[in-house]
């Protein structure tokens, strides 16, 4: 047994194998749960001993929270507690949440659409795929939203800058990558791109 001043028992040896699974499991989730960003991998396995499988434990957790409002997700680089869709309507009816809304209109959304498809990309390249300058202040605001964020310089004249997605675009649309994206022909039989 650990007692105070000693170094943090991630192993946990004086346990039986199922407390031991269990307390590694509680770890996990208290760290995600008390974690306003994602918690990468790497962080989770600081908490659990070396023989541990960080996402068998995470499997376990989330069977568990079936059924619960809440579930454990993996997004962007790592793993977060979200409050399930389905009671979305709920918390804006008893909670306000106007301030945590990105409140982004639909040309908004299709230009990070465009950027998240085809970066780095100019604002030339916006200019092709709209047929319309995109406003300064448009990038102004997605990049003080950090949904998108200057990449390299583009090899041409001048070299403009380009932008990229950001982590806070994955986890805003609840994607782990960027390969979460809908399939873009099957957007367009679906008649949603062109």
């Amino acid at each position: 047994m650990k007692v105070a001043g000693d170094a943090f028992d991630r192993e946990l040896e004086d346990l039986p194998p199922d407390l031991r699974w269990r307390t590694w499991m509680g770890r996990i989730e208290a760290v995600i749960f008390a974690s306003a960003a994602t918690v990468p991998r790497d962080d989770l396995a600081r908490v659990v001993g070396q023989g541990a499988s960080v996402d068998l434990l995470i499997e376990d957790i989330q069977a568990e929270l079936t059924g619960r409002p809440y579930e454990l997700v993996a997004v962007a680089d790592g793993w977060l507690m979200r409050t399930r869709v389905s009671f979305a309507d709920a918390i804006r009816t008893a909670a306000d949440v106007n301030e945590q809304l990105m409140d982004l209109n639909e040309f908004e959304v299709a230009v990070l659409a465009a950027i998240a498809y085809h970066q780095p990309l100019t604002r030339d390249g916006l200019k092709d795929i709209f047929g319309k300058d995109i406003s300064r202040d448009l990038i102004g605001r997605l990049r003080t939203q950090e949904l998108i964020a200057t990449g390299p310089r583009s090899p041409r004249a001048g070299a403009p800058y380009t932008y990229l997605t950001t982590q806070k675009f994955l986890v805003t649309f609840g994607m782990e990558s960027l390969r979460d994206l809908p399939d873009r022909e099957g957007l367009v039989d679906a008649g949603l791109a062109e």
